[in-house]
Formats: C-alpha cells, sequence, structure tokens
C-alpha cells in the first residue's frame, strides 16, 4: 500500500521518444543521499542531445536551459527514462522539452515523473559560431 504522499504514479509519454536510460550510483549523491540536481542536469543536457543532433548535422552547444523542474527527489538505484521531443527549429538553434521518470528500484515497472525541462542547442561552425541548421524544417 503506497503512502498517502507518494508521488502519483503515471503512463510514460507516447508522443515522445526514449533517448536515454541511467541508473544513478552512490558517488552521485549529496549530502541528504538524493543524487544531485546538477547530475541530474548534465544527464538531461545528454539526452536533450540526441534530436537536435539529427537536424544539427554537425557541432552544437547548448545555448539555454529555459525551464527545469525538479518533482521528485532521484535516489541511488532509480532506472531513470529521458523521453525527449522536438518542440521548435529555428534558423541556428532546436528547442527540445526533456521528461525524466524514475521507476524506483524496488517498485520497477511503476513509474514517477521525477524532472522535466526545455533546452535550447544552437547549430556551430569550426569556429564555435552559430551557423544555419541545414535544410528547411517544419515546426513539429
Amino acid at each position: 500500500m503506497s503512502s498517502p504522499n507518494a508521488p502519483a504514479r503515471v503512463q510514460l509519454p507516447t508522443d515522445e521518444e526514449l533517448v536515454l536510460k541511467v541508473i544513478p550510483m552512490p558517488a552521485d549523491c549529496n549530502a541528504n543521499g538524493d543524487i544531485f540536481g546538477g547530475w541530474v542536469m548534465a544527464q538531461v543536457d545528454l539526452a536533450g542531445a540526441v534530436i537536435p543532433a539529427r537536424y544539427a548535422k554537425g557541432r552544437m552547444a547548448t545555448v539555454a536551459v529555459n525551464q527545469f523542474i525538479f518533482k521528485q527527489p532521484v535516489r541511488v538505484g532509480d532506472i531513470l527514462s529521458f523521453f525527449s521531443k522536438l518542440t521548435r527549429i529555428g534558423r541556428t538553434s532546436i528547442t527540445v522539452k526533456v521528461e525524466v521518470y524514475a521507476e524506483r528500484f524496488t517498485d520497477q515497472g511503476k513509474y514517477i515523473k521525477v524532472t522535466e525541462a526545455s533546452v535550447t542547442y544552437v547549430a556551430i561552425d569550426e569556429f564555435g559560431e552559430p551557423r544555419e541548421v541545414p535544410g528547411n524544417h517544419v515546426q513539429p
């Protein structure tokens, strides 16, 4: 039986792509025993870059974290699933939504949303300057 304060179980998104799965380890913990927010942010940055890389066709850099919400703590041993969806393609930039779901190690198959973010990447040339995203893209 779950606690009245337990986070609601959710269904995984069907309109987003699974781009990364990872299990945080004890070395990733803060003093409270939860996973560092910065560690989660780094994983979101990696996961968020997967879809933009298909469009950028070359170097790109993270230029903005437009939104980042920690909804629940991440614990050692959680199985984290990172889902991403393209939300905007500009002349040089690409924005994605990233949602992170956790399966608690002892309660696998049941998911809770732990984080959501919006991240923008910019296509860059060999000098680190913005360049156009190749091709003519239609907004999603």
